[in-house]
């Protein structure tokens, strides 16, 4: 057999193969990567394009005739079995309130997706949904970042997801142990559906959808810049929020790096628990001026210091007298100074942000209880080292966060092993903007779990890549909401409307220069809204009214943003290096240009 490889930059056809199962069933992380159940309705800044006066495209075929009618076997680069087409009423349509074709189906080798196809108000534009964590599971749902998108609500969008080509949540994956499904979550899955969805769309309606969007957060972000990097002409407008995209150093270090500073000497034990949260916050808000809102509007200006609060001699701390600890204000200081080797180089580009303290319970500090192996950073911290990263393609199934080495070597092997199946780190985006593209990046300024830094550090590198603010900027923008914890919640405003705001500047030109986040009550009230500016912006209260609503707020430039250099022991190139493939009936990677 003839190798035949597949570079990661360009389109590829995953060999046709028998449909196997993952078996590994666990706890999901998808939740990581939606939208949070807190969140509701909201405003947005961007006009919503009239759903009302689209051009409503029918059907040409009958739902039931689906199966029989459009044939994928043969797909170009998705070889596809559509297994089942089923009407599905409005009422009982997870994508939105609106009666639709429920469509699903695997792309080779085992992806599982989902596709719904409005019956009655399909306006041609399609929308795919990101996944969250490992993904494992297809979850179509409300958008991470559309609460009331009014197009999305009226049903104009054909709306899809997929499982990422394996089964099963949790920390760990082994589905990744097969190299093949690995690049599948890597960076194919999403190409693969854009692809079969299309082809859906055009047999259901008689033609391919005018305008293609994706909308993702967490591992769904990752998704979002995936595509945009190597696929640039699938979608032509892209929503990505905190997105996983420097995943292995993420899963790899970062998390196991904060658990680590947090797991006392005893191994075991929590060095702060969900107590000192509070305090820790609140002393951080009176020092750098957000207690009046409960949230930093500038975090990286903050320069608060946990030794201000550290116990004197012979002091014990109380709830009226609140002190830390030793040992406190050393994990505090770790989880600001984020993961460094012995000579204080990053290994990661990006730490904890002040003000984020109170969105550290679960992540980074038990939720309840003492055992810090029981947070989702030493479960991510073990899983990784378990079932997704490796130098020799081997994984060790007893590994611990515990475990992990913070060393330029060890960084060095596991990142060259694994940058260029899992990681969405390259600033070239000249294809996707050359195609038309708008992108809209955003991250929670509070987001314990893929901290903000990270995200802007990849965005400079896209200006630096692209000529400039300018240049890129009229393509690309990124924004930041304050006090916003992972895709959403928090103690800052975290409801708003992405999706109408991308939609029209692809449609319209217009892009976007804030967009309206909201906090809405149980009730439906709104109890505050703030404008989000497009970096290197901020809002600030310059007119003295009320800090709970917009109008109150005008953007200033945040020095502290437009002047951040993070170092670290990576970087953001363009291209991708490694190159994957079947020689012989076994999958192999290689560095690019060897043969």
């Amino acid at each position: 057999m003839s190798p035949r490889f597949l570079r990661h930059r360009s389109r590829w056809t995953i060999p046709t193969s028998v449909l196997t199962f993952a078996l590994a069933i666990g706890l999901s992380l998808s939740a990581s990567g939606g939208q949070s159940s807190a969140q509701a309705a909201t405003a947005t800044t961007a006009t919503a394009a009239s759903a009302s006066s689209a051009a409503v495209v029918q059907p040409a075929l009958s739902c039931a005739s689906v199966t029989s009618s459009i044939n994928l076997l043969a797909l170009a680069g998705a070889n596809t079995s559509i297994t089942s087409a089923t009407s599905v009423a409005a009422a009982s349509n997870p994508a939105g309130s609106w009666a639709a074709c429920e469509v699903q189906g695997i792309i080779a080798p085992e992806t599982h997706f989902t596709l719904y196809l409005p019956t009655s108000t399909y306006a041609s534009e399609y929308l795919q949904e990101g996944c969250g964590g490992y993904c494992g599971n297809v979850n179509v749902g409300t958008p991470a970042a559309a609460t009331g998108c009014a197009q999305s609500t009226a049903g104009n969008f054909a709306v899809a997801a997929d499982d990422e080509g394996h089964e099963g949540g949790g920390f760990t994956a082994p589905a990744f142990q097969d190299p093949e499904l690995k690049a599948v979550f890597g960076y194919s899955s999403e190409h693969q559906l854009s692809l079969v969805a299309k082809a859906v769309i055009k047999g259901f309606y008689g033609s391919a959808p005018a305008k293609s969007y994706f909308d993702g957060c967490s591992d769904g972000g990752r998704e979002a810049l995936i595509e945009a990097q190597r696929y640039p002409t699938d979608f032509n407008g892209i929503i990505a929020g905190s997105p996983a995209s420097i995943q292995t150093e993420l899963n790899a270090f970062e998390e196991a790096w904060n658990a680590q500073a947090n797991t006392a000497a005893d191994g075991v034990n929590s060095v702060l628990t969900a107590a000192d949260l509070t305090p820790i916050h609140n002393a951080v808000l009176a020092a750098c001026g957000g207690t009046a809102t409960g949230y930093l509007a500038d975090p990286l200006a903050c320069s608060w210091q946990p030794s201000s609060i550290a116990c004197k001699a012979a002091q014990t701390s109380t709830t009226a007298d609140y002190c830390l600890t030793a040992a406190q204000v050393t994990t505090v200081n770790k989880l600001y100074d984020g993961v460094k080797d012995s000579n204080g180089k990053l290994l990661y580009p990006g730490y904890e942000t002040r003000g984020s303290e109170l969105n550290w319970a679960g992540w980074i500090v038990p939720r309840n209880g003492t055992v810090e192996a029981t947070t989702i950073d030493a479960g991510i911290g073990t899983g990784a080292w378990q079932s997704l990263v490796s130098a020799s393609g081997t994984f060790n199934g007893t590994a611990s966060y515990l475990d992990v080495k913070f060393t330029a070597a060890e960084f060095a092997k596991i990142t060259k092993a694994n940058d260029g199946e899992l990681d969405a780190t390259d600033p070239d985006l000249t294809a996707f903007k050359a195609a038309g593209g708008k992108l809209i990046l955003w991250a929670g300024y509070a987001d314990p779990a893929i901290n903000p830094v990270g995200t802007i550090s990849y965005y400079q590198a896209v200006q630096k890549y692209m000529g400039g603010s300018a240049s890129t900027t009229d393509f690309a923008r990124l924004f930041l909401l304050p006090g916003v914890a992972h895709c959403g919640g928090g103690q800052g405003p975290s409801s708003f409307d992405a999706l109408t705001a991308v939609t029209s500047w692809v449609t319209a030109g217009k892009a976007p220069s804030s967009l309206l986040a909201s906090t809405v009550d149980s009730t439906g009230r709104t109890t505050a809204s703030l404008p989000i500016y497009a970096y290197p912006n901020i809002a600030v209260d310059t007119t003295g009214g009320p800090v709970t609503e917009a109008s109150s707020y005008t953007p200033k430039v945040s020095t502290a943003e437009q002047n951040l250099r993070v170092s670290w022991l990576g970087s953001f190139r363009p291209g991708y290096e490694t190159v994957s493939g079947w020689v012989n009936g076994e999958w192999v990677t290689r560095p690019a240009g060897e043969h």
